[in-house]
């Protein structure tokens, strides 16, 4: 089972996303949206299966960095936030992983670190 998981190399939660998987012996790509970016499809994919508020961080210094009109944009449209979210990779929920689970009959979106949640789909 091959999966990718997304993120930032440095956060400390993606680092107990990396342990877990290495952990379960599951094989993963790993893109580092900080040096590689990524694409509207994708984020828009994302918002699409988890919904706005799971995969956008509003508690990290980026968010609380944008200006007041550019807050308010972005929870008036999931359009506008998604375009932020391009723009500004750091407020994107950190891991994003997609892939298939164990049993390879079911496709997996997850975000945010979840101990339970990984031995769940991944075991």
């Amino acid at each position: 089972m091959t999966i990718t998981i997304y993120g930032i190399k440095s956060c400390s939660t993606m680092k107990k996303a990396f342990t877990k998987l290495d952990d379960l012996d599951v094989s993963y790509d790993f893109h580092d949206y900080k040096k590689q970016g990524i694409d509207k499809e994708t984020v828009q994919r994302w918002v699409n299966e988890l919904g706005i508020e799971k995969v956008l961080n509003k508690r990290g210094t980026t968010w609380r960095k944008l200006d007041d009109s550019q807050k308010q944009a972005a929870d008036a449209s999931v359009d506008s936030a998604i375009d932020l979210l391009v723009e500004n990779t750091s407020m994107i929920k950190r891991p994003i992983v997609e892939g298939q689970s164990a049993d390879k009959d079911q496709a997996v979106i997850l975000c945010g670190f979840d101990e339970s949640e990984f031995d769940k789909v991944f075991s």
